[in-house]
């Protein structure tokens, strides 16, 4: 959390966190992983810890592949227009099961200024040692990142050596696309995105080296999100 927002929430009281909880479908029926423990461990920690928990959203019969959900996204407009200071969630699958995503998360929250906690993991990013497991985790995503570039190389260069000629962004390998969609619907600009896929030596979809935010935009607008 930045520094400013950090001295106004001291200022002004206790943390006030969102309460997010999600299951699939094949979770509903699994007391351990249901809406009802998720919410009582929330609570626990709030109590304990002196939490005022201002709003709770929850995602019933959803999965965690994709970013857009109705209740994540409304928590997220609660920490992001300064109505709470941090969302917290029982178990970190609950926000996702992809470290790619959650990085992003992670990273949003870093640059807007508001907290992100992890019951499961003792991860906080509104303290020092929640910042140090952020930054593990991020470490994690990095090699998560690096092994898809190097999967998609891989694919690509098969693809050259069988004489396939690569097409337009529409013919990107799907682990790209859907790299692009979930960073961009993470809250990632086009330039940072553009930026990642350089560091890691992913090819355009016309096997070029460099990526531009322009590239990345239009790989965003052939999949449908934009």
């Amino acid at each position: 959390m930045t520094g400013r927002r950090k001295a106004q929430r001291g200022a002004e009281g206790p943390l006030r966190v969102v309460s997010y909880t999600r299951v699939s479908t094949s979770e509903q029926a699994d007391s351990g992983a249901g809406l009802g423990a998720q919410r009582t461990a929330i609570a626990a920690a709030a109590t304990a810890r002196g939490w005022q928990i201002v709003s709770e959203h929850e995602d019933a019969g959803l999965s965690a592949s994709t970013l857009n959900r109705p209740a994540l996204t409304a928590a997220l407009e609660d920490v992001e227009s300064g109505r709470a200071d941090a969302i917290v969630v029982a178990k970190l699958d609950r926000l996702s099961r992809s470290m790619l995503d959650f990085a992003s998360l992670m990273e949003r929250s870093r640059r807007q200024g508001w907290g992100l906690v992890a019951l499961d993991l003792g991860v906080d990013t509104s303290t020092p040692a929640g910042e140090m497991m952020m930054n593990v985790l991020a470490s994690f995503a990095q090699f998560e990142r690096r092994l898809i570039g190097q999967r998609t190389a891989d694919a690509l260069a098969v693809k050259r050596a069988q004489g396939v000629k690569l097409g337009r962004p529409r013919a990107l390998p799907d682990a790209v696309v859907e790299r692009i969609v979930r960073e961009r619907s993470a809250g990632l600009t086009f330039a940072t995105i553009a930026e990642g896929l350089n560091a890691d030596g992913i090819p355009t979809a016309l096997g070029r080296a460099r990526w531009w935010p322009e590239s990345a935009r239009q790989v965003w607008g052939y999949a449908g999100a934009g």
